[in-house]
């Protein structure tokens, strides 16, 4: 079985391109992804459907992977090929657009990656999610709509480029479930979540948001370097939908399979 790889939630596209002491961050995903097969040729697929597949976005993909020495690049469409779908389940690295959380989130929910991606996440693709494609990584959705549920792939809420306030993020923790929490992800940073259920900022620091026993939503700050784990509770999240679907296909592991894959 592929070892199941971190995923990147970047607040915008700026980590990309960031370099630290003149070693691009990029190279960390490299690295994660290459851990079982060094020099292996690295197929990336970028996803824009939340920003309406606009080709200027991808485009910024490609630079970004080219600067990182990644040139086998592919841009999924919202309406899928065969050809499409194809790519999707050999691709090593697959990112998500940012754009429209809940317009995105649609189309996966019709076009069939609601599912097809958390078989690719647990069967070792390394995904990013990038502002809105971040958001849809964690637990919830929002808009002035209400909340919806999303790929549960990361089991906390998150947000991105809402600094100072999270005003957001602050209004939907509370609502989103007993003992979740959530992370905002303020511009130019990122958070790393790890296999073994941590959260690890990088860049700038990421502020944690939850709700004391008392029902008073505080706020944290967690700096680079340092990591927060999630309680036992928050484990396993997926919705009843997306179980149900790994499971027919034989899929995501169960929590208690998932708990061996990490420990």
């Amino acid at each position: 079985m592929s070892t199941i790889k971190p995923i990147f939630l970047l607040a915008d596209s700026q980590l990309l391109f960031w370099r630290e002491e003149d070693v691009p961050f990029l190279e960390r995903i490299r690295k994660a992804i290459e851990e079982e097969e060094p020099g292996k040729e690295i197929r990336a697929a970028y996803i824009g459907a939340s920003n309406g597949d606009a080709p200027e976005f991808y485009d910024l993909f490609k630079a970004a992977m080219g600067e990182a020495g990644l040139h086998k690049t592919r841009m999924i469409p919202s309406e899928l090929s065969e050809d499409d779908r194809e790519a999707l389940d050999q691709a090593e690295l697959i990112l998500l657009a940012g754009g429209d959380t809940r317009k995105g989130w649609e189309v996966f929910q019709k076009n069939g990656l609601q599912q097809k991606l958390v078989e690719r996440y647990y069967a070792g693709a390394l995904i990013v999610g990038v502002s809105a494609g971040a958001v849809q990584l964690g637990l919830k959705g929002a808009d002035e709509s209400g909340m919806f549920d999303t790929f549960r792939l990361v089991p906390f809420v998150v947000d991105a480029h809402d600094e100072p306030n999270w005003t957001q993020l602050t209004r939907v923790v509370p609502k989103a479930g007993e003992h979740v929490r959530g992370f905002g992800i303020p511009s130019g940073g990122g958070a790393i979540y790890h296999p073994d259920y941590s959260m690890e900022p990088v860049r700038h620091p990421v502020v944690e948001v939850s709700v004391t026993e008392e029902g008073q939503v505080r706020q944290a700050l967690l700096f680079p370097g340092e990591r927060a784990e999630a309680e036992a509770e928050e484990r396993g999240t997926f919705s009843p939908e997306v179980q149900s679907l790994l499971d027919e296909a034989g899929g995501a592991p169960s929590p208690a399979e998932d708990e061996k894959l990490v420990n």
